[in-house]
């Protein structure tokens, strides 16, 4: 079955499935046909974890493709290979419960992640298999996850335990993530954002680590779509009734003589209906732009990721690109609850990659916002008057951009009572109502952007779990991830009024905690804020953080900074090979020996 990873009435993608290969003891007279049944039964039940606990983002089950029959040797191994290249098999997990012949029945494909589960009994010497056909990954230069059950279990147990199902879905959730990336494009719409480094994209970086390519364009073309109507006009109209239905507008923050006219207003909210469209069009395409006349526009750059320059040479004439984020970036519009569009802010694609990485794994919409201020309890306490505890006890930083975020942020979603941003296929119509409520559009500061526009605003609620993360690009090092884990904090509506109205009060505001471990840059909130490699950094709702780790590894991208527990550390087997001990400088030195996977 074809799944679409594109949204309705754009050019369909084929989503990536995920391969599992079981092996076998290829001696026949006794014993391999002792064991056909188990290691069958291992595969499906393998099959049966993954489709029932791990979705792609359009909402659909995972998909998985078992080898038509047991691998026992370079035959049937070459079988299973071609099957998955005909099946679109992006992910290869190999499972067995006993030995194997390593080098003969190992996945050999440089570009699909993958993992051995080796049955954890006595029977058979399924550990063993393990193992050998690890080593043989590591001396073959093809990293690959090792996955074995702390507990001996009998022969004919079937139940898959907890601590394999836990790295069996890590593994294939980031597996995944790199399958869906590899031949997609990042849509670079205009260039260099006010010499903001991560919006000078860096096209090696995009081919060498993800596979991916890159796209361009200049600006001109929506100014050349907006002039010449080439977009849907009927969804354009149904767009612009529905922001006046649902976009409600907040104070103008512009003093008298900056303030712009109604009639100027009212055009900057008929352009940005027009650029979110023409955005998602230059994204996905459009078919309905083939019937009018405009086939090349109607097939789109087939970007799974794009960022807006905007600030200065598009703003400073038209309005900002505020409400396209937004609204792309969000689970809804007008056409009701989908899959998040998505779009950094200011071009910034090494925010961007973080965004796609969190979204790919969890699911979920994302935040993209500016790191803009480290507030010390100390500093509140001098300002507002108020003692900040529980997680803000040791501060707070102050996640605040110009109105790019999904409105999700807002977390007036809910799981089990408390805040939360879901899945799209899993969000109510109540919920959606409750996020646009909870949101204001406000004239944006037409000294920052004369070409006008609209910022949104919301207060994000507390006590959500986020991951923050980001990408840098370091000269002589390569691409580097950091990750915070933590809490958004509500504060008292006088006391956030007070720190907010200090900044722009017209733009989305977080309250973000992280978790202090009392090591690294996490000893305290003012070290993160301090070490943070960029003035942007992109959240996820969710504790998140061994879920990237994982898929960094799969990239061969080292992490630097994070504040994930050492024991949900999972990397391919040979990591262990360059250091048991500071876990963090034996990544760096596996990512630099390993080298970028599509270089």
């Amino acid at each position: 079955m074809s799944a679409q990873m594109s949204t309705a009435g754009s050019w369909i993608t084929t989503l990536p499935k995920v391969g599992i290969r079981p092996t076998i003891d290829g001696r026949y007279g006794g014993v391999r046909e002792s064991l056909e049944g188990q290691v069958m039964a291992m595969a499906k039940n393998a099959a049966k974890l993954i489709s029932a606990n791990l979705k792609y983002p359009n909402g659909e089950a995972v998909e998985c493709v078992i080898a038509d029959s047991c691998i026992g040797g370079v035959a049937e191994s070459a079988a299973c290979a071609e099957k998955f290249d005909a099946e679109n098999v992006g992910v290869s997990l190999t499972v067995t419960p006993c030995w194997c012949y390593g080098s003969e029945t190992m996945d050999m494909d440089p570009l699909r992640p993958k993992a051995v589960w080796g049955f954890n009994g006595t029977e058979r010497p399924g550990a063993v298999y393990l193992a050998a056909v690890l080593a043989g990954h590591s001396q073959k230069g093809l990293p690959a996850f090792g996955i074995y059950g702390r507990d001996v279990q009998d022969a004919g147990d079937t139940t898959v335990p907890d601590d394999v199902k836990e790295k069996v879905l890590r593994f294939v959730k980031a597996g995944l993530a790199v399958a869906m990336m590899q031949g997609k494009s990042y849509l670079s719409m205009g260039g260099c954002s006010m010499g903001i480094a991560g919006s000078i994209v860096d096209q090696d970086f995009f081919e060498a680590y993800l596979g991916m390519r890159v796209e361009a364009i200049d600006l001109t073309e929506f100014a050349r779509r907006m002039r010449d109507g080439i977009y849907d006009h009927a969804e354009y109209q149904k767009a612009l009734a529905w922001v006046k239905s649902n976009c409600k507008e907040g104070h103008d923050p512009n003093k008298a003589r900056t303030k712009r006219r109604r009639s100027q207003l009212n055009k900057e909210w008929d352009d940005s209906v027009k650029m979110a469209l023409i955005t998602r069009d230059l994204m996905y395409g459009n078919r309905k732009l083939d019937r009018m006349g405009y086939k090349e526009e109607a097939r789109g750059h087939n970007a799974i990721l794009s960022g807006f320059q905007g600030q200065r040479h598009w703003t400073d004439t038209y309005a900002n690109g505020d409400f396209l984020e937004a609204i792309s970036n969000s689970s809804f519009d007008w056409n009701g609850i989908r899959m998040p569009r998505l779009v950094a802010t200011e071009n910034d694609s090494l925010n961007g990659v973080p965004m796609l990485f969190s979204y790919l794994l969890s699911n979920t919409a994302q935040v993209f916002a500016d790191v803009r201020t480290y507030w010390s309890p100390d500093a509140i306490k001098r300002v507002t008057g108020y003692t900040v505890e529980g997680a803000a006890e040791g501060g707070l930083i102050h996640l605040i951009n110009s109105g790019s975020a999904s409105l999700d942020g807002s977390g007036e979603q809910s799981i089990d009572g408390e805040p939360a941003m879901k899945p799209f296929w899993e969000i109510t119509t109540k919920e959606k109502n409750a996020c646009l409520r909870a949101t204001t559009w406000h004239p944006s500061v037409t000294e920052y952007f004369p070409g006008g526009g609209w910022s949104s605003k919301f207060v994000t609620r507390g006590g959500m779990p986020i991951t923050m993360s980001r990408l840098n690009l370091i000269k002589g090092l390569g691409p580097a991830l950091q990750i915070a884990e933590g809490w958004t904090v509500d504060l008292p509506a006088k006391v956030h009024q007070k720190l907010d109205d200090r900044t722009n009060n017209t733009w989305p505001t977080t309250w973000f905690a992280p978790r202090l471990t009392g090591k690294g840059a996490f000893t305290d909130v003012y070290e993160v804020m301090a070490k943070w490699g960029a003035n942007h950094g992109a959240f996820s709702y969710g504790h998140i953080g061994a879920d990237l780790i994982t898929l960094a590894a799969m990239l061969r991208i080292p992490v630097y900074m994070h504040n994930v527990d050492d024991s949900k550390i999972y990397r391919p087997s040979s990591w262990s090979a360059f250091g048991t001990e500071g876990l963090e400088g034996a990544d760096f030195r596996a990512c630099a020996a390993y080298g970028p996977v599509y270089a």
